[in-house]
């Protein structure tokens, strides 16, 4: 009897430490509160110049990169204002380089329309798939810069579909150079890709800034990843629409990045919508005081391969994120999809997703630590997740997937409210501790036991 009473009060001293662990529905509305006081929008100067002044012509021939350079050195002298882009189709052979305290405004009806030629893009300071280096520069890009912001109707339109995705098929062996001085320390000055290589640029990219603001613009035909915040804090991404189906399209990204409000965005690209990520491998441990957090992402339509995504870069850890009324438009892989393995190491915890709408996905929720089964000798902590009310029409592969390693289960994780109208398999569960399901359906929905007939219970 001593035995059993001892086990029931560890089994509620474990239950208590859980719940306790996660956040009130009153805490998390103070924490997203917190996180929303600290993101400062743009300050813009009330300054504006028009690209036409400069040249620009929106007939879709004229190279206008010398007229958005132009206009980029009168709003820098002028200590910053608004460049506006009016209607029409504007070729830009060439980046856009962002100065501080300015607002790029797309006008309905305009479009950016970049260059694929390679020798237009210069080398910068970026990062490719986790990894520091220099490389092709992202079409649109600013390093250092702070009051920034693309907003209006209008599209950026990446031109890549029939040239950089090509690289696709060739860039092995660049990706494979990348990690290797990745793992091996080689100094980032020293990383020199872009001619001869075949590492594709993003298509907007931030890195080391703040007080961002991205809204409204609709995002086209990217060559690599469409939108990737590095290094950056106080974001803001609104209204924003997607039709970019080249590959790795992936919607979002945020790297090493905190303090960030993405709200009532379209998704529909070729790739992860949101991807929360912070480095690879060796590098990302280095940089454990960079971790991505205080990241909230509302109100959305997702469409693509995977919905809500962190990793698998992810290896300064990824903590204070909340994934609350978003609902799905279209296809998706998988709904919810956290992912690691061992070569990765540091950590996601305090995740909290709520309130979210799927339709037939393949998983509804997926969390991994063994990614493309590689790597050994640095296991991610996967703990304190948090889901609550999700519905889902169909699973055609396994509705929840949990696991583990033995030495480094996942931990703390409570589903709550969970509704899945059909599954080829439930659940996978494995290496974990301390998972709890509250209000689960997989399936039809049991009711009341039936009684037996007295044929049944003759057969017994």
């Amino acid at each position: 009897m001593k035995n059993k009473s001892s086990l029931l009060s560890a089994v509620i001293i474990l239950f208590t430490s859980i719940v306790s662990a996660q956040l009130n529905q009153g805490a998390k509305e103070e924490a997203i509160g917190n996180i929303l006081e600290r993101i400062e929008l743009p300050a813009i100067p009330e300054f504006t110049v028009s690209v036409i002044n400069y040249g620009a012509k929106g007939d879709s021939v004229t190279n206008n990169k010398k007229a958005f350079d132009k206009a980029m050195k009168a709003i820098k002298k002028k200590g910053g204002g608004s460049i506006i882009v009016p209607a029409g189709t504007y070729t830009v052979n060439g980046p856009i380089h962002f100065v501080s305290n300015v607002n790029l405004k797309l006008e309905e009806g305009a479009r950016i329309r970049f260059s694929s030629n390679p020798k237009f893009y210069p080398l910068v300071l970026t990062s490719w798939e986790g990894t520091m280096l220099y490389n092709y520069s992202p079409f649109i890009y600013g390093n250092n810069v702070e009051n920034v912001a693309i907003t209006g109707k209008g599209t950026i339109d990446g031109e890549a579909k029939d040239s950089w995705s090509a690289w696709k098929e060739l860039q092995k062996k660049d990706q494979l150079l990348s990690r290797e001085m990745n793992h091996e320390g080689v100094p980032v000055k020293e990383r020199i890709f872009g001619e001869g290589h075949y590492l594709r640029p993003q298509l907007i990219q931030f890195v080391n800034s703040r007080n961002i603001l991205i809204e409204d613009v609709t995002i086209e035909d990217s060559p690599f990843w469409c939108l990737h915040l590095l290094k950056c804090r106080s974001v803001t991404l609104k209204g924003l629409k997607y039709d970019a189906h080249n590959y790795n399209n992936d919607g979002i990204d945020l790297e090493y990045t905190q303090d960030v409000l993405i709200e009532n965005v379209k998704f529909d690209n070729g790739d992860d919508n949101l991807a929360i990520k912070a480095g690879r491998d060796h590098e990302g441990r280095s940089n454990a005081d960079l971790a991505s957090q205080n990241i909230i992402m509302r109100n959305c339509l997702l469409k693509g391969l995977h919905g809500v995504v962190i990793g698998s870069e992810m290896s300064a850890g990824v903590k204070n994120i909340f994934i609350e009324n978003c609902k799905s438009w279209g296809d998706l892989k998988r709904g919810i999809y956290f992912k690691t393995n061992p070569d990765r190491g540091g950590y996601m915890k305090d995740i909290y997703v709520r309130n979210i709408e799927l339709g037939k996905v393949e998983d509804v929720f997926f969390i991994t630590a063994n990614y493309h089964g590689e790597g050994e000798g640095f296991n991610s902590k996967i703990s304190n997740i948090y889901i609550d009310t999700v519905t889902a029409e169909e699973a055609t592969g396994t509705a929840i997937v949990i696991e583990g390693y033995e030495d480094s289960k996942v931990e703390d994780v409570k589903l709550t409210n969970i509704k899945v109208g059909k599954a080829k398999n439930a659940l996978t569960i494995k290496n974990t501790e301390n998972v709890i399901f509250e209000e689960v359906t997989i399936g039809k929905e049991a009711g009341v036991p039936t009684s037996a007939t007295t044929e049944e219970v003759s057969e017994l």
